[in-house]
């Protein structure tokens, strides 16, 4: 009777995980097919200056004529190289002593250069802006005082705009960061500080909140043996704030990469803001084919890289129970 009932509840129970799988794939995947029927249905409806709204075929041909650009590119650099190559072999077949003359090759930039232009710059401003965020969070969630001063100044700039801060920023990157051979453009040092001051504050103050929320019993803890100020800090109370600075973390990132596209946009940071822009502007006939096949490449990586700062939480977190959601 036993193992009769132990095989009935092994039974159930894989039922029970196989449905799991089911809804978890499945259910997804009726989402996306609902949405493409949607929009495939709804778009020769909605008539624009540009034509009729693009419908999920004619978007991602354009995934294809994108690659075939980036390949062209490719090749050009190539024979570019090539060429550059055997002209400097030959002047130092006639004189060794020759000057060579290395370029880089200055083609147009792809749509594949501008996703790198813009994961370069978003976590760049991110990378700034947390540097700043956890130090900080963790000093106002150790001190009631400190956190009273400095909390008004939260409040009053989490609101502002990127659109707001984006002018500012501008005149004085313009005003302070002059240089005849500057290391970094202008566009992409305005994007960057543009970034990080939108995106520090969800880190900040997720990470105040939870320093401020570690055990009491902990800290009488730490006070029994104790512990100096930053064995305290790395010992008891980051170990028990890591999930809801990971938390802002994650809340930042998504911030930093909406307010990335933005700033590229009006700064004419070489990303994927700008290629929207530029496509936008150029009013062509595949232009918004273009800009619904970015929009979708925007989403797809803001998706990604909240995934890839949720496994690095369960990687470093001491509860090995959170899943990725």
């Amino acid at each position: 009777m036993s193992s009769k009932l132990a095989t009935l509840k092994f039974e159930q129970l894989k039922a029970i995980k196989w449905r799991d799988v089911l809804i978890s794939t499945l259910m997804p995947l009726i989402g996306v097919l609902a949405f493409i029927l949607l929009w495939h249905t709804a778009a020769p409806n909605i008539n624009t200056s540009l034509g009729d709204f693009p419908q999920p075929k004619q978007v991602f041909e354009q995934w294809g004529n994108l690659v075939d650009e980036y390949k062209t590119e490719q090749e050009r650099a190539e024979v570019f190289y090539e060429r550059q190559e055997k002209r400097n072999a030959e002047l130092l077949a006639q004189d060794p002593a020759a000057k060579i003359d290395e370029r880089e090759f200055n083609g147009r930039p792809t749509f594949f250069d501008k996703i790198e232009t813009s994961l370069v710059t978003v976590l760049s401003g991110f990378f700034v802006a947390s540097i700043i965020a956890i130090p900080v969070g963790i000093l106002i969630g150790l001190s009631q005082p400190l956190y009273n001063a400095i909390n008004p100044l939260i409040q009053l700039f989490k609101p502002v705009s990127p659109l707001a801060w984006l002018p500012l920023v501008t005149i004085v990157v313009s005003a302070v960061y002059v240089s005849d051979s500057p290391m970094f453009s202008k566009s992409y040092i305005i994007s960057l500080l543009t970034v990080s001051l939108c995106s520090l504050w969800p880190t900040m103050i997720n990470t105040a909140v939870g320093v401020a929320g570690v055990s009491k019993d902990l800290i009488n803890v730490s006070r029994v043996l104790r512990l100096g100020w930053f064995t305290h800090v790395m010992k008891i109370v980051l170990p028990s704030a890591i999930p809801m600075m990971f938390t802002g973390l994650r809340i930042s990132l998504g911030i930093a990469w909406m307010v990335l596209i933005a700033a590229e946009m009006l700064s004419q940071n070489p990303g994927l803001g700008k290629f929207v822009w530029d496509e936008f502007q150029n009013g062509s006939s595949d232009s918004l084919s273009r800009i619904c096949l970015a929009i979708l490449v925007i989403g797809l990586i803001g998706f990604l890289l909240d995934r890839i700062i949720l496994i690095l939480q369960t990687y470093i977190n001491w509860d090995k129970s959170a899943v990725v959601r």
